[in-house]
Protein backbone atom coordinates (compact mmCIF):
# COMPACT_ATOMS: atom_id res chain seq x y z
CA UNK A 1 0.00 0.00 0.00
CA UNK A 2 3.12 2.68 1.08
CA UNK A 3 4.46 1.24 -2.29
CA UNK A 4 1.16 2.21 -4.35
CA UNK A 5 0.78 5.54 -2.48
CA UNK A 6 4.42 6.82 -3.46
CA UNK A 7 4.24 5.64 -7.01
CA UNK A 8 0.80 7.73 -7.56
CA UNK A 9 2.04 10.68 -5.46
CA UNK A 10 5.01 10.61 -7.93
CA UNK A 11 3.28 10.49 -10.98
CA UNK A 12 0.79 13.03 -9.92
CA UNK A 13 4.58 15.15 -9.65
CA UNK A 14 6.00 14.43 -12.61
CA UNK A 15 2.16 15.10 -14.66
CA UNK A 16 1.49 18.73 -12.97
CA UNK A 17 4.74 19.96 -12.98
CA UNK A 18 4.69 22.75 -15.67
CA UNK A 19 8.69 22.82 -15.48
CA UNK A 20 8.64 19.38 -17.57
CA UNK A 21 6.85 21.39 -20.38
CA UNK A 22 4.67 18.36 -21.79
CA UNK A 23 3.39 20.21 -24.46
CA UNK A 24 7.19 20.45 -25.54
CA UNK A 25 7.46 16.97 -25.58
CA UNK A 26 4.32 16.06 -27.27
CA UNK A 27 5.71 18.59 -30.44
CA UNK A 28 9.09 17.23 -30.67
CA UNK A 29 8.13 13.43 -30.13
CA UNK A 30 7.18 12.44 -33.87
CA UNK A 31 9.29 15.21 -35.65
CA UNK A 32 11.37 13.85 -38.83
CA UNK A 33 14.62 14.92 -36.84
CA UNK A 34 14.10 12.74 -34.27
CA UNK A 35 12.23 9.54 -35.91
CA UNK A 36 15.36 9.35 -38.27
CA UNK A 37 17.83 9.64 -35.43
CA UNK A 38 15.78 6.97 -33.98
CA UNK A 39 16.07 4.92 -37.48
CA UNK A 40 19.59 5.47 -37.68
CA UNK A 41 20.02 4.02 -33.60
CA UNK A 42 17.80 1.19 -34.73
CA UNK A 43 19.93 0.47 -38.24
CA UNK A 44 23.45 0.64 -36.20
CA UNK A 45 22.19 -1.54 -33.40
CA UNK A 46 20.99 -4.01 -35.47
CA UNK A 47 24.23 -4.06 -37.83
CA UNK A 48 27.11 -4.24 -34.55
CA UNK A 49 25.30 -6.52 -32.87
CA UNK A 50 24.81 -9.01 -36.32
CA UNK A 51 28.47 -8.25 -36.66
CA UNK A 52 28.95 -9.40 -32.61
CA UNK A 53 27.22 -12.04 -32.54
CA UNK A 54 29.01 -13.87 -35.90
CA UNK A 55 32.20 -12.86 -34.60
CA UNK A 56 31.47 -13.97 -30.98
CA UNK A 57 30.66 -17.41 -32.21
CA UNK A 58 33.67 -17.61 -34.02
CA UNK A 59 36.10 -16.47 -31.74
CA UNK A 60 34.17 -18.67 -29.12
CA UNK A 61 35.54 -21.91 -31.41
CA UNK A 62 38.41 -20.06 -31.93
CA UNK A 63 39.08 -19.86 -28.06
CA UNK A 64 38.10 -23.72 -27.77
CA UNK A 65 40.14 -24.72 -30.13
CA UNK A 66 42.96 -27.76 -29.82
CA UNK A 67 45.22 -25.05 -31.80
CA UNK A 68 47.41 -22.92 -29.61
CA UNK A 69 47.97 -20.29 -32.75
CA UNK A 70 43.99 -19.59 -32.91
CA UNK A 71 43.41 -20.09 -29.11
CA UNK A 72 46.09 -17.19 -28.21
CA UNK A 73 44.69 -15.24 -31.27
CA UNK A 74 41.23 -15.24 -29.78
CA UNK A 75 42.42 -14.87 -26.48
CA UNK A 76 44.89 -11.67 -27.57
CA UNK A 77 41.44 -9.72 -29.03
CA UNK A 78 39.35 -10.19 -25.90
CA UNK A 79 42.01 -8.80 -24.21
CA UNK A 80 42.51 -6.01 -26.33
CA UNK A 81 38.62 -5.12 -26.98
CA UNK A 82 37.81 -5.33 -23.91
CA UNK A 83 40.03 -3.80 -22.40
CA UNK A 84 39.70 -0.41 -24.19
CA UNK A 85 36.63 1.92 -23.90
CA UNK A 86 34.24 1.90 -26.80
CA UNK A 87 34.63 5.48 -27.54
CA UNK A 88 37.94 5.30 -28.10
CA UNK A 89 37.52 2.39 -30.56
CA UNK A 90 35.00 4.67 -32.06
CA UNK A 91 37.42 7.25 -32.40
CA UNK A 92 40.21 5.22 -34.12
CA UNK A 93 38.28 4.12 -36.91
CA UNK A 94 36.76 7.65 -37.11
CA UNK A 95 40.14 8.62 -37.89
CA UNK A 96 41.54 5.20 -39.43
CA UNK A 97 42.53 7.56 -42.47
CA UNK A 98 45.29 9.05 -40.60
CA UNK A 99 47.60 5.81 -40.18
CA UNK A 100 46.22 3.92 -43.21
CA UNK A 101 45.07 6.63 -45.93
CA UNK A 102 44.27 4.25 -48.37
CA UNK A 103 42.52 0.79 -48.42
CA UNK A 104 44.14 -2.06 -50.69
CA UNK A 105 42.92 -5.06 -51.35
CA UNK A 106 44.98 -7.77 -53.56
CA UNK A 107 46.68 -10.99 -52.34
CA UNK A 108 48.87 -10.76 -49.23
CA UNK A 109 52.67 -9.61 -49.32
CA UNK A 110 51.69 -9.35 -53.37
CA UNK A 111 50.60 -7.32 -55.42
CA UNK A 112 47.19 -4.66 -54.53
CA UNK A 113 44.36 -4.95 -57.38
CA UNK A 114 41.83 -2.39 -55.57
CA UNK A 115 42.86 0.82 -53.92
CA UNK A 116 40.31 2.96 -52.03
CA UNK A 117 40.61 6.35 -50.19
CA UNK A 118 39.89 5.46 -46.77
CA UNK A 119 38.08 8.04 -45.52
CA UNK A 120 35.68 7.82 -48.56
CA UNK A 121 35.33 3.63 -47.42
CA UNK A 122 35.17 4.10 -43.68
CA UNK A 123 32.33 6.79 -43.08
CA UNK A 124 31.37 8.28 -39.53
CA UNK A 125 28.48 5.45 -39.79
CA UNK A 126 31.24 2.77 -40.94
CA UNK A 127 33.45 3.81 -38.32
CA UNK A 128 30.40 3.66 -35.57
CA UNK A 129 29.41 0.54 -36.65
CA UNK A 130 32.67 -1.36 -37.18
CA UNK A 131 33.83 0.16 -33.40
CA UNK A 132 30.99 -1.02 -31.81
CA UNK A 133 30.42 -4.64 -33.94
CA UNK A 134 34.10 -5.34 -33.47
CA UNK A 135 33.74 -4.50 -29.59
CA UNK A 136 30.62 -6.27 -29.24
CA UNK A 137 32.15 -9.44 -30.46
CA UNK A 138 34.92 -9.66 -27.57
CA UNK A 139 31.93 -10.17 -25.38
CA UNK A 140 29.80 -12.07 -27.45
CA UNK A 141 32.81 -14.77 -27.68
CA UNK A 142 32.31 -15.40 -23.90
CA UNK A 143 28.86 -15.29 -23.37
CA UNK A 144 29.41 -18.17 -26.74
CA UNK A 145 31.88 -20.38 -24.78
CA UNK A 146 29.76 -20.00 -21.68
CA UNK A 147 26.76 -21.78 -23.34
CA UNK A 148 28.77 -24.45 -25.03
CA UNK A 149 30.47 -25.28 -21.91
CA UNK A 150 27.47 -25.74 -20.02
CA UNK A 151 26.15 -28.52 -22.35
CA UNK A 152 27.02 -32.34 -20.50
CA UNK A 153 30.40 -33.55 -22.71
CA UNK A 154 28.52 -37.08 -22.69
CA UNK A 155 26.05 -35.29 -26.03
CA UNK A 156 29.49 -34.48 -27.76
CA UNK A 157 30.67 -38.17 -27.27
CA UNK A 158 27.47 -39.38 -28.48
CA UNK A 159 27.27 -37.18 -31.71
CA UNK A 160 31.16 -38.79 -32.46
CA UNK A 161 29.97 -42.05 -31.38
CA UNK A 162 27.29 -41.72 -34.29
CA UNK A 163 29.99 -40.39 -36.78
CA UNK A 164 29.03 -37.08 -36.58
CA UNK A 165 31.67 -34.52 -37.62
CA UNK A 166 33.14 -31.49 -34.95
CA UNK A 167 31.15 -28.80 -37.10
CA UNK A 168 27.87 -30.99 -37.65
CA UNK A 169 28.02 -31.77 -33.89
CA UNK A 170 28.55 -28.47 -32.91
CA UNK A 171 25.47 -27.12 -34.94
CA UNK A 172 23.00 -29.81 -34.57
CA UNK A 173 23.80 -30.43 -30.84
CA UNK A 174 25.46 -28.42 -29.17
CA UNK A 175 24.48 -24.78 -30.17
CA UNK A 176 20.76 -25.48 -30.24
CA UNK A 177 21.03 -26.54 -26.32
CA UNK A 178 23.72 -23.77 -25.45
CA UNK A 179 21.14 -21.33 -26.79
CA UNK A 180 19.10 -21.61 -23.48
CA UNK A 181 22.19 -20.04 -21.50
CA UNK A 182 23.26 -17.91 -24.62
CA UNK A 183 19.51 -15.98 -25.05
CA UNK A 184 19.52 -14.17 -21.91
CA UNK A 185 22.85 -12.12 -21.43
CA UNK A 186 22.90 -11.57 -25.47
CA UNK A 187 19.13 -10.17 -25.16
CA UNK A 188 21.01 -7.71 -22.14
CA UNK A 189 23.49 -6.90 -24.63
CA UNK A 190 21.31 -5.64 -27.59
CA UNK A 191 19.49 -4.04 -25.09
CA UNK A 192 23.09 -2.53 -24.02
CA UNK A 193 23.85 -1.65 -27.47
CA UNK A 194 21.08 0.40 -27.93
CA UNK A 195 22.06 2.98 -25.43
CA UNK A 196 26.09 2.61 -26.34
CA UNK A 197 25.31 3.81 -29.51
CA UNK A 198 24.75 7.44 -28.50
CA UNK A 199 28.01 7.51 -27.88
CA UNK A 200 28.31 8.20 -31.72
CA UNK A 201 27.43 11.91 -30.88
CA UNK A 202 31.53 11.88 -30.91
CA UNK A 203 31.60 11.39 -34.54
CA UNK A 204 28.74 13.46 -35.58
CA UNK A 205 26.24 11.07 -36.50
CA UNK A 206 23.04 12.43 -35.84
CA UNK A 207 21.52 9.11 -33.96
CA UNK A 208 18.44 9.62 -31.65
CA UNK A 209 19.99 11.34 -28.85
CA UNK A 210 22.74 13.85 -30.86
CA UNK A 211 19.54 14.78 -32.87
CA UNK A 212 17.58 15.58 -29.54
CA UNK A 213 20.83 17.68 -28.84
CA UNK A 214 20.72 19.82 -31.66
CA UNK A 215 17.55 20.72 -31.47
CA UNK A 216 17.95 22.15 -27.47
CA UNK A 217 21.06 24.21 -29.07
CA UNK A 218 18.41 26.02 -30.95
CA UNK A 219 15.23 25.87 -28.50
CA UNK A 220 17.00 25.83 -24.94
CA UNK A 221 14.24 23.35 -24.40
CA UNK A 222 17.49 21.05 -22.75
CA UNK A 223 14.95 18.77 -20.47
CA UNK A 224 11.93 18.31 -22.88
CA UNK A 225 14.04 17.03 -25.34
CA UNK A 226 15.97 14.65 -23.30
CA UNK A 227 12.62 13.35 -22.06
CA UNK A 228 11.72 12.98 -25.88
CA UNK A 229 14.81 10.75 -26.54
CA UNK A 230 14.32 8.69 -23.13
CA UNK A 231 10.41 8.03 -23.96
CA UNK A 232 11.88 6.21 -27.93
CA UNK A 233 14.56 4.44 -25.46
CA UNK A 234 12.21 3.29 -23.28
CA UNK A 235 9.88 1.96 -26.57
CA UNK A 236 12.43 0.09 -28.29
CA UNK A 237 13.87 -1.10 -25.06
CA UNK A 238 10.70 -2.57 -24.14
CA UNK A 239 9.90 -4.09 -27.61
CA UNK A 240 13.46 -6.08 -27.16
CA UNK A 241 12.87 -6.78 -24.10
CA UNK A 242 9.16 -8.65 -25.15
CA UNK A 243 11.16 -9.70 -27.84
CA UNK A 244 13.84 -11.56 -25.98
CA UNK A 245 11.26 -13.12 -23.19
CA UNK A 246 9.39 -14.87 -25.79
CA UNK A 247 12.59 -15.94 -27.73
CA UNK A 248 13.98 -17.17 -23.81
CA UNK A 249 10.66 -19.20 -23.88
CA UNK A 250 11.12 -20.95 -27.60
CA UNK A 251 14.82 -22.20 -26.62
CA UNK A 252 13.30 -23.05 -22.88
CA UNK A 253 10.54 -25.46 -24.18
CA UNK A 254 11.09 -28.95 -22.58
CA UNK A 255 13.53 -28.01 -20.17
CA UNK A 256 12.26 -29.65 -16.36
CA UNK A 257 11.94 -25.29 -15.04
CA UNK A 258 8.89 -24.01 -15.32
CA UNK A 259 8.27 -21.09 -18.25
CA UNK A 260 8.21 -17.65 -15.79
CA UNK A 261 4.72 -15.67 -16.50
CA UNK A 262 4.57 -12.29 -18.15
CA UNK A 263 4.49 -9.28 -16.80
CA UNK A 264 0.86 -9.16 -17.73
CA UNK A 265 0.19 -12.77 -16.34
CA UNK A 266 1.50 -11.24 -13.22
CA UNK A 267 -0.22 -8.40 -12.54
CA UNK A 268 -3.80 -10.17 -13.86
CA UNK A 269 -2.74 -12.95 -11.29
CA UNK A 270 -2.41 -10.08 -8.62
CA UNK A 271 -5.69 -7.91 -9.74
CA UNK A 272 -7.61 -11.48 -9.89
CA UNK A 273 -6.19 -14.16 -7.83
CA UNK A 274 -7.73 -17.31 -8.16
CA UNK A 275 -9.61 -19.09 -5.35
CA UNK A 276 -6.71 -22.11 -4.36
CA UNK A 277 -8.07 -25.22 -4.96
CA UNK A 278 -8.54 -27.25 -2.21
CA UNK A 279 -7.56 -30.57 -2.42
CA UNK A 280 -10.20 -33.67 -1.05
CA UNK A 281 -8.55 -34.65 2.15
CA UNK A 282 -8.29 -38.47 2.46
CA UNK A 283 -9.49 -40.05 5.19
CA UNK A 284 -7.76 -42.04 7.54
CA UNK A 285 -8.49 -45.72 7.06
CA UNK A 286 -9.53 -47.54 10.43
CA UNK A 287 -7.35 -50.44 11.25
CA UNK A 288 -9.04 -54.26 10.15
CA UNK A 289 -11.25 -55.78 12.36
CA UNK A 290 -8.87 -59.04 12.82
CA UNK A 291 -10.82 -61.98 13.49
Amino acid sequence: MVVAVLIVALGRSIATNPRFNWNVVGDFLFTSRILDGLVLTIELTAMAMAIGIVLGIVLALMRMSQSALLASTSWGYIWLLRGTPVLVQILLWNNIAALYPSVDLGIPFGPSFVHLNANSVVTPFVAAMLALGLNEGAYMSEIVRAGIISVDEGQTDAAKALGMTRLQTMRRIVLPQAMRVIIPPTGNETISMLKTTSLVAFVALTDLLYSAQLIYATNYQTIPLLIVASIWYLAVTSVLSIGQYYIERHYGRGSAQETAPTLLERLRAGLWPRHAEVEPVERPRLPEDHR
